[in-house]
């Protein structure tokens, strides 16, 4: 007697979720652990500069006596495994301790600086990914012709300036001899909203220029592929009209890596500051770690290094994250 013929099992919506659930995790564990490394090079930095502590925070004036108190009073005089694991258990907590500068807590201080440099970084990412992926795309769609090898050297020329040339070089054109802009990126008390921007389009561009050039090439390179692509050959063969094939079936899949790509640049664009906000005396994460760096405030440095790490971590996670949001496969890819 034949057996019936039955259906295969259908999957449930739990086991299609579970591979992207499982790479989510995966990434966030290795986040963690990330972290916890860079932890440890950020408190060995700090061991490893140069100086002494106690004579660094009371000036080069101070009786010995009191610099080998306050070293002791700052726990400087210990081992290090023994100074870090203080630190680092206290961290956890979210107690960083208090500057040896300011005689303060440094949460405050990191909370500030790093709000500044979120308004700074996301200002200039809300204005280069719009305008390099745009100039990418339309690059793909007139390659070989003159415009899209303008555009294409005018992104690679902005790409390899590195920031404090274009910020130099913007600062005397625009701020020394044509007195178009402000110098500082920090508007006077009482400004609007108007000219409190007005003051940061200087510090933005440097950022632009850097990230234009890259993010194009990307999204160009991402667009020719599609274009070339099976897919796009058999809507054409439909009979599709070229802006439903461009929108519906190229841009999807050519826009994929740039647009994680892009989500990464972010903990870029908010950490990785400190030219641009020093040269336009900007009071960002930056500027922060860079003067803790020469007043050996090394409380006040290892917060700030590590929240710029936190800030890298979470750009990744969440570029992870929107990667698997946007690419059905990585929902599915996981056996029966």
């Amino acid at each position: 007697m034949a057996t019936p013929l039955t259906s295969p099992p259908q999957r449930t919506d739990a086991a299609r979720t579970a591979p992207a659930l499982r790479f989510i995790a995966h990434r966030a564990a290795w986040a963690l652990f990330t972290l916890w490394l860079l932890s440890i090079l950020a408190f060995a930095g700090g061991q490893l500069l140069p100086g002494d502590i106690g004579r660094a925070v009371l000036g080069p004036l101070a009786d010995a006596r009191a610099v080998t108190a306050l070293n002791h009073q700052l726990g400087a005089d210990r081992p290090a495994f023994e100074q870090y694991v203080m630190w680092i258990s206290h961290a956890l907590r979210g107690d960083f301790g208090l500057s040896w500068s300011y005689r303060q807590s440094v949460a405050p201080f990191v909370g500030a600086a790093l709000l500044k440099s979120a308004i700074l970084g996301l200002l200039a990412f809300v204005v280069v990914v719009p305008a390099g992926i745009g100039a990418g795309v339309w690059a793909a769609l007139h390659a070989g012709r003159p415009l899209d090898r303008a555009i294409s050297t005018a992104g690679l020329c902005a790409s390899a300036v590195p920031e404090f040339v274009s910020s130099i070089a913007l600062i005397l054109v625009f701020g020394v001899w044509l007195r178009w802009l402000p110098i500082e990126a920090v508007a006077p008390p009482g400004a609007g909203v108007a000219e409190q921007l007005r003051h940061l389009v200087l510090p933005v561009l440097p950022l632009v220029f850097v990230f234009f050039g890259y993010l194009a090439r990307m999204a160009r390179a991402g667009m020719l592929g599609a274009l070339d692509a099976d897919y796009t050959r058999t809507a054409i063969l439909k009979g599709l009209p070229q802006r439903v094939v461009i929108v519906r079936h190229v841009l999807r899949n050519a826009l994929l890596p740039t647009v994680t790509v892009a989500a990464t640049q972010l903990g870029y664009l908010i950490g990785g500051l400190v030219v641009v906000e020093t040269l336009f005396r900007y009071p960002g994460i930056g500027s922060l770690i860079y003067n803790a760096a020469k007043a050996k405030d090394f409380p006040m440095l290892e917060a700030g290094v590590l929240a710029i790490g936190a800030v890298y971590t979470l750009a990744n996670l969440a570029a992870d994250l929107l990667h698997v949001l946007l690419d059905p496969r990585l929902r599915t890819r996981a056996g029966p």
